[in-house]
Formats: structure tokens, sequence, C-alpha cells
């Protein structure tokens, strides 16, 4: 697999998270996503609950809205996307999506409103 770009809008941006799932901090670059808004899942994994420090969590799920949703795209290994993949709850998918920059990154988005390939 060549670069490995991920997407993050929500909890995967606080530094003690990163810390929990990556073990270490990451260095990343703003970017935006089109065609998503942001909602709210509550989470139940008390072990997410403890890394992200609450149990309602931001996701994306699809707009006709040409507004964009700002995060950071962070560059990872194959290692820290399964640990992503393990830190992300049932509630949430994990797709490949174009960024406003041009870029694809894989982005977790609520699994019942992913696109299908």
């Amino acid at each position: 697999m060549g670069e490995i770009l991920l997407f993050s809008y929500g909890t995967l941006q606080q530094v003690g998270v990163q810390r929990t799932v990556f073990g270490r901090e990451l260095g990343g670059r703003p970017d935006e996503i089109v065609g998503y808004e942001l909602g709210e899942v509550t989470i139940t994994d008390p072990a997410v609950i403890a890394a992200s420090g609450s149990a309602i969590h931001p996701m994306l799920r699809p707009t006709e809205s040409g507004v964009g949703v700002p995060g950071t795209v962070f560059t990872l290994t194959e290692e820290d996307l399964v640990a992503a993949d393990d830190y992300e709850v049932d509630d949430y998918t994990r797709v490949l999506l174009p960024l406003r920059s041009g870029a694809k990154a894989w982005v977790y988005v609520l699994a019942a409103t992913a696109p299908s390939d």
C-alpha cells in the first residue's frame, strides 16, 4: 500500500486519543470533506469513551450542501490504520473519499449511510 491518508474530523484529532490509539502524536495538515455534514452518535464502548472523554462523538452523513467539514489529514502506517479501525466503533465504517484539496483519504462515516462501491 502506498501513502495512507486518514482524514479526521473528530476525536482522532485529540492528542490524548492519538497517544492512546497510536502511541504517539501525529502530525497532520488541515483539509475539508465536501458532500457530508456533521451529526452526532452516542458511543457505548467504555475504552473509546475513556480515550476521548465523551460518549457523544461526531459523525459524517451525506448532504447535498457544498459546505465543507473541516478536519485534519494524517499520514499513517498500515499498523496505524489497523489501530484506527480498532478504535472506531461499529457505528462507523471507513471509506476512501476525495477531499477539497484533491487528495483521497480514508474517512470514517456513519455506517448506515456509507457509499457503496
